[in-house]
């Protein structure tokens, strides 16, 4: 193996005796280079998006979500959910009072969710920090106010300069069968302090509300629709999720922040492998570069293979000196690309090249973009695997 290595090392690196092939080798190393290239920025730009989706979702979103699995609410009175408060790692509760309803302002309709919160919840969940325009104020000189998702801000044309209320309407419970249009629905108002803005989906749907004005709107006067738990930082979720399953039994689901937005990771996820895929496709067309430039050197050398046969070598080291220099193709176009992957992502990161439009309109003003070690791992592996099949392919033909 070691003279094998030696000598496909000297042909990879000797000039070629027709200067075409010097070219193609030339050609085959920048292929493989700039489709390790492309699949390493592009593996970091969706892990960027998903970090910076979760970093979002993490200010709206609990550590773990209670939630009953028959109707809508449960009451905190029953003994599991008192016991809740003696497993450690768990440091605050939230209670929380949310459901569909008819949101009107001035002329414009559109259903929304009001979610129902307590007066802390700015400091439980940290969305103070989320607000885009006015402030975060749900509570004020015995008032109560609202603080509305940028896309419900939108659809409804709110503006915080104007001081019409948005109204919310929800149908009552025993009026049914009522002729009377106003007889039928709940009906309360509140002025908009704040716009946030965390994911196009809950922007698009969430108004938040005190959770006074919840229970009295949905008419669910000290019962919750959900319970949200924060927990002490180094406590395992994983752990603390297997706790509150165990003591709150079958009746309720323990969500995680994964599991609350399970369809959504699951989409982020697939969109990156089959990125990956496609990318890897495109990689094989470019191996074919290395495959014609292995084959042109196999020839090249026909006089020199033999010179080897009549010194004694035989046919496997004959296939091994060739099948090394095209893999020694193969990996010098890898290990370029991917020092130029992770060069482009640092400089990313440090200098922001790729700018979003919309000149700050966002919450970033960059492509999000992040490295991970698997992701450098699997291009390796794929791209020394594609070019170990376009070297093979070739050098099977040489025989004695």
């Amino acid at each position: 193996m070691k003279l094998a290595f030696q000598i496909a090392r000297r042909y990879l690196v000797s000039k070629k005796s027709v200067n075409v092939i010097n070219l193609i080798s030339a050609l085959s190393v920048v292929g493989v280079a700039v489709g390790t290239l492309a699949l390493i920025v592009v593996l970091s730009a969706f892990n960027g998006i998903d970090n910076f989706i979760q970093g979002m979702l993490s200010s709206f979103d609990p550590d773990l979500k209670i939630m009953v699995v028959e109707g809508k609410s449960f009451s905190l009175d029953s003994p599991e959910i008192r016991q809740l408060k003696a497993i450690e790692g768990i440091e605050s509760f939230m209670q929380v009072v949310e459901d569909n309803a008819l949101l009107q302002y001035d002329d414009r309709q559109k259903y929304g969710i009001v979610k129902g919160v307590e007066a802390d919840y700015a400091d439980f969940s940290g969305m103070d920090t989320m607000v885009i325009d006015g402030q975060f104020t749900l509570n004020q000189d015995n008032h109560m106010f609202t603080v509305i998702g940028q896309g419900v801000a939108v659809d409804l044309g709110v503006s915080l300069n104007f001081v019409n209320p948005i109204h919310v309407y929800y149908p009552k419970r025993e009026s049914k069968n009522s002729l009377i249009l106003e007889n039928a629905f709940n009906h309360d108002f509140l002025f908009t302090t704040g716009v946030f803005s965390v994911q196009q989906e809950i922007d698009a749907q969430y108004i938040l509300v005190p959770i006074e004005f919840a229970r009295e709107i949905f008419e669910l006067d000290g019962r919750v629709t959900s319970l949200e738990l924060k927990l002490k930082p180094g406590f395992d979720v994983a752990d603390i999720q297997s706790q509150v399953k165990q003591l709150l039994g079958g009746g309720y689901k323990v969500q995680d922040r994964y599991e609350q937005h399970e369809f959504l990771y699951r989409v982020m996820k697939s969109e990156k492998w089959t990125s990956f895929l496609i990318l890897s496709f495109i990689l094989i067309i470019a191996s074919f570069n290395l495959l014609g430039s292995l084959t042109m050197i196999i020839l090249d050398k026909k006089d020199d293979i033999y010179i080897f046969e009549s010194m004694g070598a035989n046919q496997s080291l004959v296939r091994r000196i060739f099948l090394l220099q095209g893999w020694m193709i193969s990996i010098t176009g890898a290990l370029a690309g991917v020092l130029a992957g992770i060069g482009l992502v640092w400089a990313q990161t440090r200098f922001e090249l790729l700018k979003l439009p919309g000149g700050g309109a966002f919450a970033i003003s960059a492509y999000p973009v992040k490295l991970q070690t698997f992701d450098v791992l699997a291009t390796l592996l794929i791209v020394l695997a594609i070019g170990f099949v376009a070297a093979w392919y070739p050098v099977r033909s040489i025989k004695s």
